[in-house]
């Protein structure tokens, strides 16, 4: 497996990484962490999917394709892409849609995408034609986080190489098929994670979600059918199409039923903060190890699975096979894989308190519960964080963590908010008691800390 320069560790190999003959994303990387030109990508068979699918296949039998490998999306949600694909409407009568690649990477303890698009960009432009013909798009757009300048250009750069190279545009390779793609920088709203606020804000409005039904599959950007996938999602497409579904699936062997490799990370009090790509399943304390442990003697006391909107899972939860299911059972979620470790001399209460306010900044406030629930939790940890937290303080804390969860809010963003406050109630509620001054009353319902 070839590193990712500036962030991967070069160690001892899995069995599951030695059956493997390259990996879907990043065995094609300079080993000097450069940007791959079109020049180098061709030179590993760069495009060579595009030409494949282009020339003897259909949309049908991609989206068959990606099914059977069982690529779930590697931004968060790990729904299957094949099955997103296939519900997308289509049909002659109506107009063609759009594909939309989810760019904005504002996950907090998260830099997985930003690396692909810095230093492999065309193999995120092959994804996407690729997505696009499944899809029956004829135009794409990459909805850039506002902030990865080095990304843009780069994007940028391999966007204007793929057209002159005639890898955009109309009748790619000959195969009678149009397809360009846009570049579009936002302007740095977390909620443009949630794929609906992400269309809104494409057309120019308020980075609002939007209620579904109908799902963008249906009626998307400007009314279309659009596609949303995430960056390393998409990177994965070319891999799958020159393979084959079964290469792709052993490429996780017995490590976990969903295919492919996964782009892990590690940050916090680690010896190596870094980012590797390993068969999907990999357990969490191989990971752990890759980072080369905690720092200065550190010892664990809690780690988040895939970045802030996670659950805390506890040491003897390492063990766990990182797949979606595994950790979803264990009361988390995978996420976007890149775990988050907390040393044991860390206080809950203000990694909370930071946390909650960085949700309650981030809500869009279209809704009652995160609009006004998120700020409230903030209020209640900073008092608790001062010890000036009042009887009753982290009872209601707990009610506000169920009031704001799955199926209570307009999108998932304040249910991503209440899962690491819950799970951290659940694991260190000694540590929020203790914040609660003993000389206190019980709060008013509604009063400020």
């Amino acid at each position: 497996m070839s590193p990712i320069p500036r962030y991967h560790s070069r160690l001892r190999q899995t069995p599951a990484e030695r059956r493997a003959e390259s990996h879907p994303l990043t065995w094609r990387l300079r080993e000097d962490g450069r940007r791959v030109t079109l020049d180098d990508y061709l030179a590993g068979d760069g495009y060579a999917a595009v030409r494949e699918v282009l020339g003897e296949g259909t949309p049908e039998t991609v989206i068959a394709t990606m099914k059977a490998a069982n690529v779930r999306g590697r931004g968060g949600a790990g729904f299957s892409a094949g099955t997103k694909w296939s519900l997308t409407l289509t049909g002659d009568d109506l107009p063609r849609g759009y594909l939309v690649c989810n760019a904005d990477e504002m996950e907090p303890g998260t830099f997985k995408d930003r690396v692909l698009m810095e230093q492999l960009p065309h193999l995120l432009i092959e994804g996407m034609i690729l997505g696009g013909f499944a899809n029956r798009s004829r135009q794409g757009y990459i909805f850039l986080r506002g902030e990865y300048r080095e990304a843009a250009r780069a994007l940028a750069r391999a966007l204007e190489e793929a057209r002159d190279a005639d890898w955009l545009g109309p009748d790619i390779a000959g195969s009678g098929f149009d397809f360009d793609i846009a570049l579009h920088t936002g302007a740095g709203r977390y909620i443009c994670g949630e794929e609906t606020a992400l269309i809104s804000s494409l057309e120019g409005h308020r980075a609002n979600p939007r209620a579904k039904p109908p799902f963008p599959g249906q009626s998307g950007a400007w009314g279309k059918p659009t596609v949303v996938n995430n960056v390393e999602t998409l990177c994965n497409v070319p891999g799958v199409m020159r393979h084959g579904a079964d290469w792709y699936q052993a490429l996780s062997g017995s490590l976990s039923e969903d295919g492919g490799t996964k782009l892990y990370g590690v940050s916090g009090r680690v010896a190596r903060p870094g980012l590797w790509e390993l068969p999907m399943g990999t357990p969490a304390g191989e990971l752990l190890e890759r980072a080369g442990g905690l720092s200065d003697g550190r010892r664990l006391k809690a780690w988040l699975p895939g970045g802030a909107s996670t659950g805390f899972l506890l040491p003897e939860h390492l063990s766990l096979a990182l797949d979606f299911d595994t950790i979803g059972d264990a009361g988390s979620r995978l996420g976007t894989g890149l775990l988050t470790v907390v040393p044991d001399d860390q206080p809950m209460v203000p990694l909370l308190r930071n946390l909650e306010a960085f949700f309650a900044r981030e809500s869009c406030g279209w809704c009652t519960p995160c609009r006004d629930g998120l700020p409230w939790t903030v209020r209640l940890l900073a008092a608790l964080e001062r010890g000036e937290g009042e009887p009753g303080d982290v009872t209601l804390l707990e009610d506000l963590a169920r009031d704001l969860g799955p199926g209570r809010t307009f999108c998932a963003h304040a249910p991503g908010a209440a899962m690491p406050l819950a799970s951290a109630l659940a694991h260190f509620r000694d540590e929020f008691t203790a914040g609660i001054a003993p000389s206190r009353t019980p709060r008013a319902v509604g009063e400020e800390g």
